[in-house]
């Protein structure tokens, strides 16, 4: 069996040091061969501002030189709007049936696990992990906690099986989000904030297109 393969999904408009710290925390604690990032090319919960080869080349230079760092532009490629099951059920047959595959995610996606398309079916396909912000408890709806409390593991399980079970694991809170970071790049404010909360790169590259302005 070859090692947990993670992924982390989501549109990265812009892609954040929050996205980079929960990256390196399941690299790490979870003891991940690697961590894909895999834009969107257009999520159905949120559509994206910025062309698809614009995010992808953000994520290119944030993730630039960061070892266990992959990305996957499937989802770009496929076009259209993005469901995660859909990836999962491309992933599974490129990868075999043997490969351990986990889904990073965090609280705030887990309670609202159950508005994803084919819910029930990604734990076929997947391990999920979650980790919690600021170390709070998952207040998780009747429906998904009857779904996920025998699914309960530790994470030594995803080297023994390729899917199926729901494993957490910490990391120090970062109140990072995209739409904030947006709103002080359209205001033109808070520079010294914006250094603190995107890789250097990634915001000298959005000052030269004038994104979210």
């Amino acid at each position: 069996m070859n090692g947990p393969i993670g992924l982390l999904g989501g549109s990265f408009d812009p892609i954040h040091n929050g996205h980079l710290a929960l990256a390196r925390a399941a690299l790490n604690r979870l003891r991940l061969a690697e961590v894909r990032f895999i834009p969107a090319a257009r999520a159905w919960q949120k559509p994206p501002l910025t062309d698809a080869h614009h995010r992808v080349r953000m994520i290119e230079l944030a993730v630039r030189g960061e070892s266990g760092f992959a990305l996957d532009t499937q989802e770009i490629k496929r076009g259209g709007v993005t469901y995660m099951i859909d990836t999962l059920r491309a992933l599974r047959k490129t990868a075999g049936a043997d490969t351990s595959l986990v889904l990073i995610v965090g609280s705030d996606q887990l309670v609202r696990f159950n508005t994803w398309r084919d819910w029930h079916a990604i734990i076929d396909l997947a391990h999920i992990a979650v980790t919690r912000r600021a170390a709070e408890p998952l207040a998780l709806n009747g429906e998904l906690t009857a779904f996920f409390e025998p699914l309960r593991a530790e994470p030594k399980v995803l080297f023994s099986s390729a899917a199926g079970a729901l494993v957490e694991f910490d990391m120090p809170p970062e109140p990072i989000s995209s739409t904030a970071i947006r709103a002080l790049l359209r205001l033109s404010l808070d520079d010294a904030r914006l250094a603190q909360m995107i890789p250097p790169a990634v915001l000298d590259y959005i000052r030269s297109h004038h994104f979210y302005a």
